[in-house]
């Protein structure tokens, strides 16, 4: 049976894939950052004696978009030399390492989806620290599948799905921002490709190692995003608050946001014959997990 080191297992991705693991034939051992810290060498090495995994997978990172910009050692900490790390402790031992990115890599400014080839351009220092991780994760092991993905929400965790939900339960209206582009991309789905992913690894050909883009099929904005939350919330709760579309400049944060975040899939597609659903047909499937055990 094939063994799953997988790091981050308390994060969204993490507790889904940990949630879905009894479906599938696969032996998964998680290790929450609690539990091992990926910018701690010995602490890495150790979890990887006890696993004696087949291939691992990091959905471990510091995530806190806005508060990197003031918190850059922790983020580059994490990031970049966690993801590092993770790649030299896997490259000692020949095992494949497949290794979470995002959407943020990019600057935005591309009228049309991201290719693997295009030039990063990072505007946020979570952005930058990811870029850093990617480039250490190359440098360090051969045997590598990078997958940027965007917009992840899910069951688990903090995420703008459960925010949009949590928010119409307490305001009559909600002022989304329409102007930033990009793909959702549920959890679910990606577990199931980390699922998929992982036995075919192992005995990978060179061909197959390299950066991926994974996301929901389609592209949307966030306040487009917003209304089919609501849309499918208001066939468990009935009636919805008021939606707002709002600019990125009435919406100021700490750190820049991408205007477009789509990627293209077809790369990724095409090598592996994997996709996701549509985004649409996600967002149903995680509102109604989420709502319908609270109707009965």
């Amino acid at each position: 049976m094939t063994a799953i080191l997988l790091f981050g297992a308390n994060g969204q991705l993490g507790q889904e894939i940990l949630a879905r693991a009894p479906s599938v034939s696969l032996k998964i051992v998680g290790r929450s950052r609690a539990e091992t810290d990926i910018a701690d060498a010995a602490a890495v090495e150790a979890a990887f004696r006890a696993a004696r995994p087949d291939i691992v997978v990091n959905a471990a990172a510091y995530t806190k978009v806005d508060k990197a910009e003031t918190e850059r050692d922790q983020a580059y900490r994490v990031n970049k030399d966690g993801a590092g790390i993770l790649a030299a402790v896997c490259a000692a031992a020949d095992v494949p390492f497949v290794h979470i990115s995002t959407d943020y890599v990019f600057d935005g400014s591309k009228p049309g989806p991201y290719v693997e080839d295009d030039p990063p351009g990072p505007v946020s220092v979570y952005g930058a620290s990811k870029l850093a991780g990617e480039e250490e994760v190359q440098r360090r092991h051969k045997k590598h599948v990078i997958l940027r993905t965007s917009w992840v929400y899910g069951q688990y965790g903090s995420n703008f799905l459960k925010t949009m939900l949590r928010l119409a339960e307490e305001r009559s209206e909600l002022r989304v921002v329409a102007d930033q582009h990009g793909s959702p991309t549920c959890t679910a789905d990606l577990a199931q490709t980390v699922f998929a992913l992982a036995p075919r690894l192992i005995h990978a050909d060179d061909r197959f190692w390299g950066i991926y883009h994974f996301t929901g099929d389609g592209e949307t904005n966030w306040c487009q995003f917003a209304d089919e939350i609501l849309t499918h919330r208001a066939r468990w709760k009935g009636g919805r608050p008021k939606l707002t579309a709002i600019t990125t400049a009435e919406y100021p944060t700490p750190a820049r946001r991408p205007m477009n975040s789509v990627l293209d899939n077809s790369r990724f597609r095409a090598t592996f014959g994997l996709s996701a659903k549509s985004w649409r047909q996600s967002v149903k499937e995680s509102v109604d997990a989420l709502l319908a055990p609270a109707r009965g």
